[in-house]
């Protein structure tokens, strides 16, 4: 195996203690070459799908790396840590559905292998911190060159876990999506795709009280005003110009949110 050129960390560890360096360093003592990008630190903690959802939108646009990702609210439990091979990377993590988005993402998954090696991780594992104690230095050795196979043993992909499907529903002049996530400027980003909002017009009501209108950028409607469009990511989104849709809406990520055309 040639190795990769890249790391790339997604965590929801934040940047206010040690815990984003230790896992450079961790990485920095075994393969001092690879170069990190660091994704974000700041997923909401323990929030999965997010973590999922950035990974996903992310990765695509990295150079080939080696993808970790740990948002992991079962560290230290029986959950497995997973390397999972797919035509444009690798992604490490936790098995609890946070990388799989990203796999589809990146090709599909090819091979799927358990981190199981203990000889690849320090003499003392924290039960708390497989970020800096098994994800960060199993990623440094597969972009060094190590085989998965050396990782552990190979895992049927289907039983790897998976995060339910966020509920997407069109009908004849509406779709019903469900929140995926908020950015930082309030954007409110829809699990259905941009092409949904094709078989809409451009006057539209949002929960069927707020109007809205479509367009393809913020400023094809005034300071104030509400727009659906599709994102950078390919997905439909709501966003108010000179405004945050987030607190328009009161919605947060799960929610669901329909769009229709207005009468």
């Amino acid at each position: 195996m040639a190795g990769y050129a890249w790391i790339s960390l997604t965590t929801d560890y934040g940047t206010f203690d040690g815990f984003v360096a230790a896992c450079h360093g961790s990485i920095a003592r075994i393969a001092p070459e690879v170069r990190v990008i660091d994704v974000t630190h700041h997923v909401p903690p323990a929030d999965v799908a997010r973590g999922a959802a950035v990974l996903a939108q992310t990765a695509p646009h990295l150079p080939p790396s080696v993808h970790v990702a740990v948002v992991d609210p079962g560290v230290g439990t029986a959950r497995r840590g997973i390397a999972l091979a797919t035509p444009n990377g690798v992604l490490v993590g936790p098995d609890n559905g946070l990388l799989i988005w990203a796999a589809e993402a990146l090709g599909g998954i090819e091979r799927a292998h358990e981190l199981a090696n203990k000889d690849w991780f320090p003499t003392a594992v924290s039960s708390t911190f497989h970020g800096r104690d098994i994800f960060a230095p199993a990623a440094a050795r597969i972009a060094a060159g190590a085989g998965l196979d050396e990782a552990g043993p190979a895992v049927d992909s289907d039983t790897l876990v998976r995060l339910p499907a966020p509920v997407v529903t069109v009908g004849d002049g509406w779709l019903e999506a469900e929140v995926l996530t908020v950015d930082r400027f309030g954007n409110v980003q829809l699990a259905a795709t941009g092409d949904m909002l094709r078989g809409l017009g451009a006057e539209l009501l949002i929960n069927g009280t707020v109007s809205a209108r479509r367009g393809t950028t913020f400023a094809d409607v005034d300071k104030g005003e509400l727009l659906v469009f599709e994102d950078s990511a390919g997905h439909a989104a709501i966003a108010v110009n000179n405004g945050r849709a987030v607190v328009v809406l009161s919605v947060r990520p799960g929610d669901v949110v329909k769009i229709a055309v207005r009468q």
